[in-house]
């Protein structure tokens, strides 16, 4: 579900990733889940518009023909490259989004919570017993 959600926005995730994503995320929703990659995509510009520091970049982007985009993304200020200056003073065709991270998503999971209940789960299981289809 987090790969169907996240889409084509550039990321780092691995399958191991999705598989700790998977294990935190237990008793959430296909609605939940939505509502975190929706939450965890806003992270990369979130550090956009707090960065202090910018450093420069080359990306190649996937594609047929490749592209490189050479720019500025945000960094720490101990960055070796670091320059000061906010997301203001780049040009739009300068900025180069922080790629999406398995520690955007942990991040958003921390104050997330599932819209599920124990109970919500009894009460389906005790109704599957009751009215559903055995194997």
């Amino acid at each position: 579900m987090f790969q169907l959600h996240i889409g084509d926005t550039p990321c780092t995730l691995s399958v191991r990733d999705y598989k700790l994503l998977a294990c935190k995320t237990e008793k959430f929703s296909g609605s939940d889940i939505q509502v975190v990659v929706r939450d965890a995509l806003m992270q990369p510009i979130r550090k956009v518009q707090t960065a202090t520091h910018f450093k420069t970049v080359t990306r190649t982007l996937a594609g047929e023909p490749p592209t490189v985009q050479h720019g500025w993304t945000p960094c720490s200020p101990g960055d070796p490259q670091a320059v000061e200056k906010t997301w203001m003073d780049l040009d739009g065709d300068e900025l180069i989004e922080p790629e999406l991270t398995i520690r955007d998503f942990v991040k958003t999971v921390k104050h997330s919570r599932p819209t599920v209940s124990e109970d919500d789960v009894t009460k389906h299981t005790q109704f599957t017993a009751d009215f559903g289809q055995e194997g």
